[in-house]
């Protein structure tokens, strides 16, 4: 697997004055971790955006090079511009070999549900990521899930249930669903039956439907 290289700066704008900073093309940032002190950095907007690509949601070791030094590190958040969707600013989380990780990796559905193929039941997802925890050099892009084991209504695949490389931990809940074959609405639904004989109900008033109050925010 090809090594991710990010070059960065020191970066002393700070506050209001990014906003310049980011005209320029450059993307305001901070590197940080156990063994070290948090470091403001910059990085080139277009190179980013090539990190980024690569690095698939954080879950892939970038090479962030500052100032003559050389970080493994991770993204761990992107901030962006909530209607644009433009970069805002960004996490990178310092790693050491030695000492394990915890990150979110997405799940991976391939092949096809039995049951939904013949029409027997539908297809309802769970969770889409999961969190793992690991060595950085065991560290796994994705979870792949074979759903041509779900071969019937009502069969379901759980975090339990999830194959993993060796030296790889699934911390997250082990009962949370990844996916459901669930029989259809229509056969879900079932007709209300009558008693034989329903008794009499005497009818005092028609009242009115009290109005519920809007919560405050």
């Amino acid at each position: 697997m090809a090594e991710i290289v990010l070059n960065a700066r020191p970066r002393t704008i700070k506050g209001k004055q990014v906003k310049a900073l980011r005209r320029q093309g450059w993307i305001p940032a901070v590197l940080y971790g156990r063994h070290i002190q948090p470091i403001t950095i910059q990085v080139e907007g277009k190179e980013l955006q090539r990190v980024l690509a690569q690095a698939r949601g954080g879950t892939r070791l970038i090479t962030l090079q500052v100032d003559g030094e050389t970080h493994l590190a991770l993204i761990r958040e992107v901030q962006r511009e909530p209607i644009r969707r433009e970069i805002l600013h960004v996490d990178f989380q310092a790693v050491e070999m030695t000492e394990k990780i915890r990150v979110e990796v997405p799940v991976v559905f391939v092949g096809v549900s039995p049951a939904v193929e013949r029409g027997e039941g539908i297809l309802v997802h769970g969770l889409t990521h999961v969190e793992i925890e690991c060595l950085p050099k065991d560290l796994i892009e994705s979870i792949t899930v074979d759903l041509s084991r779900l071969d019937r209504v009502d069969a379901a695949i759980y975090v339990r249930d999830l194959q993993v490389p060796p030296g790889i931990t699934v911390v997250s809940d082990p009962d949370e669903l990844i996916a459901l074959v669930t029989a259809p609405a229509a056969e879900v639904l079932e007709e209300a039956v009558l008693p034989a004989e329903a008794p009499e109900v005497e009818v005092i008033g028609r009242g009115k439907k009290a109005e519920e109050e809007e919560e405050e925010e």
